[in-house]
């Protein structure tokens, strides 16, 4: 037989919860407070992403279903991360919304994080694991709010009390907690935003006239490609040709969180989140939000060289 753990291997488990409550709450309460989420004109919208998604995901039919439903789906979205971040942080329901962390976590991992190679270099596979010693062992008693609504329930009713009563008034009194601090969070992210000004993209520095670098021959690089080449101060870059007589060069950087993007198509994709960018840097698909950082680049003498 098992023998039952003793609370100093269950306090193992505290740093756990408090890191995957705490992000799916902040997760849940950015998308409802960001501007783009429920626009279907945006390409960093829910609609946008789940459309992208559908194209390589294994359960593409479902999120296409989904995408034709973008509002009711991103705030069902939404909404259910919030009720995990606080349930599982004051211990209501533990194991409930453990599970429903694993899944939304699945659900990430089989249409975000589908195509990301190697797989590890996804989060969403490392978030579902993540979850599975809170969906074993709850909140293992420790700082539990159903714990304690449950016996301050139990000694205000008389002894010949309905146990179903019971429940239901830790059903309505979580209910009340959970919308309680899911305000106060978005109170506290809208705050933030408020008194917090977006810093300005980064340029790459000038190289100078005595630094230049040649890329490629014009007549290497034909229209609607693509050719990789490092700047003169080491970075990796990518430079395209649009048309003729078009030339655009960019950090091969994804601007969400610096990851190396890829060739893809017409454009460029971030294999780390999702991220797409088409031909001109532009953002086609999120989470990242702002163009990939150019490259100034001019035509010399039928060379293609940094600016």
């Amino acid at each position: 037989m098992f023998s039952k753990p003793c609370r100093g291997e269950l306090w193992a488990l505290l740093p756990l919860r408090v890191f995957l409550g705490g992000t799916f709450l902040y997760a849940g309460l950015s998308k409802l407070f960001d501007t783009h989420y429920l626009d279907p004109a945006s390409p960093l919208g829910v609609q946008a992403q789940m459309l992208h998604a559908a194209t390589t995901s294994p359960i593409g039919p479902l999120v296409s279903f989904a995408a034709g439903h973008p509002t009711a789906v991103g705030l069902a979205i939404a909404f259910a991360e919030v009720a995990v971040g606080v349930g599982t942080l004051l211990g209501l329901f533990a194991r409930v919304a453990a599970l429903g962390g694993f899944l939304l976590a699945l659900s990430f991992f089989l249409t975000v994080s589908w195509t990301t190679r190697p797989y590890y270099f996804g989060a969403d596979i490392v978030f579902a694991a993540a979850w599975t010693p809170l969906l074993v062992a709850g909140d293992a008693g420790l700082f539990s709010t159903t714990d304690r609504l449950r016996a301050a329930i139990r000694r205000r009713r008389p002894p010949d009390h309905v146990p179903d009563g019971v429940e239901r008034r830790i059903l309505l009194w979580g209910g009340l907690v959970t919308a309680t601090a899911a305000a106060f969070g978005g109170g506290v992210i809208i705050l933030s935003r408020l008194t917090t000004t977006d810093p300005k993209p980064s340029r790459p520095a000038d190289p100078g006239p005595n630094s230049r670098t040649v890329i490629a021959a014009v007549s290497a690089v034909a229209v609607g490609s693509s050719t990789s080449f490092t700047t003169p101060n080491g970075s990796a870059a990518y430079l395209v040709r649009p048309s003729a007589d078009t030339f655009l060069a960019f950090l091969a950087t994804c601007t969400h969180q610096g990851c190396p993007v890829t060739p893809a198509g017409a454009g460029f994709r971030c294999p780390c989140h999702g991220s797409s960018f088409d031909g001109t840097g532009q953002v086609t698909g999120g989470p990242a939000t702002r163009a990939l950082t150019s490259v100034p680049v001019q035509v010399v003498d039928g060379q293609v060289t940094t600016a």
